[in-house]
């Protein structure tokens, strides 16, 4: 068995490298010209870490990554950051990781406790943490829009329903395979 202090610095070194990969993730933003969100890949990444490093890790993981970008590191979105970046139109999608990472590690469970892969769970996993990545998305984005629903859902759902669903599809293929890794590492 692994002695506790090792499994301590490989837990800090796994909630490191979800948080540099989230923060990585900034480097793949496309402005929309109709929208104030732009399609990025930190929402996966912000998937990933709950479903690969369950609930605790995977929202310490994305919570790194939020106050890194809080304290002005350019890691949200076109390379920007600073604590304004929450009172914009991206905000709400910025808490939405971490509770996506919340949710989904939830769901999946920890992968220290050696399970075998359950599709459903990891399905429903990245289906919730989609959801919730939306839902205090879209409630911010439509305070920026003075309460215009329907302007709100073209600019931050509608455009961004298929490609969340790749990349919650891409996180589902990943997801085992990491998992099944990071839980031998733990039980050696």
């Amino acid at each position: 068995m692994m002695e506790n202090r090792t499994k301590m610095l490989l837990s800090l070194s796994l909630v490191a490298l979800f948080a540099a990969l989230t923060a990585a993730g900034t480097f793949i933003s496309i402005p929309l010209p109709f929208s104030p969100v732009p399609v990025v890949l930190q929402n996966m990444f912000a998937l990933l870490s709950g479903m690969i490093l369950g609930p605790l890790m995977g929202s310490a993981a994305t919570a790194v990554y939020l106050i890194i970008g809080a304290l002005g590191a350019p890691v949200f979105a076109g390379a920007k950051g600073g604590f304004a970046i929450f009172l914009g139109p991206t905000g709400g999608y910025l808490l939405g990781y971490l509770l996506a990472s919340l949710i989904a590690g939830l769901i999946v469970g920890s992968p220290r406790t050696h399970e075998g892969t359950n599709w459903v769970r990891i399905i429903l996993a990245a289906l919730a943490g989609i959801i919730v990545i939306y839902i205090p998305g879209l409630l911010r984005l439509n305070m920026v829009m003075n309460g215009n629903w329907a302007k709100t859902f073209t600019a931050g759902l509608i455009p961004f329903i298929l490609g969340d669903l790749v990349k919650g599809a891409v996180a589902c293929l990943i997801t085992p395979r990491l998992r099944s890794l990071i839980s031998d590492i733990y039980h050696a």
